[in-house]
């Protein structure tokens, strides 16, 4: 696969153009006119006849033999916060790609012009996924009901995200594999909207103070981490938005609340799902007011199917050298799993699938700052390397499973 290799690092700069493109017109959730447009029309240039799903969506295949199909994805939205770096290319709308799928969005469309340019090589069909809305978790969802995995019907799928890196060991390019199972944690966000009677804050035992509910539902939570779950299980509730009240000497009416619940075991996440209803119900009624309970985004874990897994780690190893890979389950297995979700969680359900990492800018080398931040920046020398990985690992499993 040395060709692929020699390939990209040939149309580095052309990948590097496609994404300033999308950074400098960052969208967000699945409202990606111009993203969309701009995939499409790249990829009609290139001789696909891509399909657009699911509002933004696009989907197209490469690939003229029979045979299975492997899919392979980018996610294409941005963040509702603004940019805080100098890059000449800084975004132009009031969004940023802090998280770096327009590097994804970018090194997809690499390995698409790669891949097109060898479809003769290929034994089956790859699928690629330009997937809107991955930071509201739902754009991956939203694709499958549009069909994204049929016709051809997909057989194996991966995903690359990017990141910045601190530890002195690493350098970008370098490929990370966080581990077989679950590598990820489900989300789960919420609203709390609750409904009591304002006074005067001189005469509380005429009102029904929202805020007090508020306070005691937020501790009340903590007590399903504390005393109904063992111990040795993994989770987080976390309230991250209290709102109420706008003066020292008024009670409100109304209270807001709004937190996220994070779980690695699908059997704790069901529980949890059931006792926090239970509990803001329970608490609201206690001192006489009304909550309101909204389920928000939502998604399960990423599963990393253990036989893929092993594949694309040794296809990584055989194309980049061993150096350039990182197996996190057995050098650091404390850090194998994140507590960050990823909505590619919805098609790791459905079939075997690996989400993959790749170090695109090091401390060492001046990036300072992780993602989501509004000062993050990204080291587009790893473009070429991300093009690579999606088309090498896909035609040599297909090699192998054809």
């Amino acid at each position: 696969m040395d060709f692929i290799l020699k390939r990209a690092a040939e149309i580095q700069e052309e990948i590097a153009a496609h994404r300033r493109y999308f950074h400098e017109n960052a969208e967000i959730h699945n409202e990606l006119p111009l993203t969309c447009a701009y995939v499409m029309e790249k990829l009609k240039e290139m001789g696909y006849e891509p399909k657009q799903i699911a509002k933004t969506g696009v989907v197209a295949v490469v690939g003229k033999k029979p045979g299975k199909t492997f899919m392979i994805r980018a996610d294409m939205d941005a963040l509702p916060m603004g940019e805080e770096t100098d890059e000449p290319f800084k975004s132009k709308t009031p969004h940023m790609h802090s998280c770096g799928h327009d590097l994804h969005t970018a090194m997809l469309l690499g390995a698409a012009k790669i891949l097109k340019e060898n479809e003769d090589k290929i034994n089956g069909q790859i699928k690629l996924m330009f997937q809107p809305a991955e930071e509201t978790l739902w754009g991956a969802n939203a694709m499958i009901q549009d069909g994204l995995m049929e016709n051809p019907k997909v057989d194996a799928a991966m995903m690359i995200h990017v990141r910045t890196a601190a530890d002195g060991d690493l350098a970008t390019g370098d490929i990370s594999f966080s581990t077989p199972g679950v590598s990820n944690s489900s989300s789960d966000g919420f609203r709390v909207d609750i409904k009591g009677k304002g006074g005067h804050g001189a005469r509380p035992q005429v009102a029904l103070d929202p805020l007090t509910t508020a306070a005691h539902i937020l501790i009340n939570l903590q007590e399903i981490l504390a005393k109904e779950i063992a111990p040795t299980d993994e989770a987080v509730i976390n309230i991250c938005h209290m709102e109420g009240g706008s003066a020292t000497n008024i009670i409100p009416d109304t209270a807001l609340m709004q937190g996220t619940i994070r779980t690695f075991d699908p059997n704790v996440r069901e529980f949890i799902l059931k006792r926090v209803p239970e509990i803001v119900d329970l608490t609201a009624k206690l001192f006489r007011t009304e909550a309101e309970l909204t389920w928000l985004m939502s998604t399960p874990s990423v599963i990393n199917d253990e036989k893929l897994f092993y594949d694309l780690l040794g296809y990584a190893k055989e194309t980049f050298g061993a150096n350039k890979v990182l197996n996190i389950s057995e050098l650091r297995p404390k850090e194998a799993k994140g507590a960050g979700s990823e909505d590619f969680a919805f098609v790791s359900a459905l079939v075997p699938a690996v989400a993959l990492g790749l170090v695109a800018g090091t401390e060492k080398d001046g990036y300072t700052y992780g993602g989501h931040h509004p000062k993050v920046r990204y080291d587009e020398s790893a473009l070429k390397t991300g093009a690579s990985m999606y088309a090498v690992f896909a035609m040599k499993w297909l090699e192998d499973n054809s």
